[in-house]
């Protein structure tokens, strides 16, 4: 995390340096990350499912066949 905190934050198009953001600010900053990164997991999940049910669909119609 100390190699992110001197990286640039892009925030509606402007650059900030993060050391510069207020602490409400960086909460903010986390929040945002954190439902980024479930976004990314319930994709992943969503994939998942999705393959599982065109299996299952593809089981009930060699059944039925």
């Amino acid at each position: 995390m100390n190699e992110l905190k001197s990286l640039p934050v892009t925030i509606a198009g402007k650059q900030y340096d993060f050391e510069s953001l207020s602490e409400r600010a960086k909460a903010q900053l986390a929040s945002i990350n954190r439902v980024d990164e479930n976004v990314v997991l319930i994709q992943q999940k969503l994939a998942i499912m999705t393959t599982a049910r065109n299996a299952f669909a593809k089981a009930l119609e060699q059944e039925i066949i």
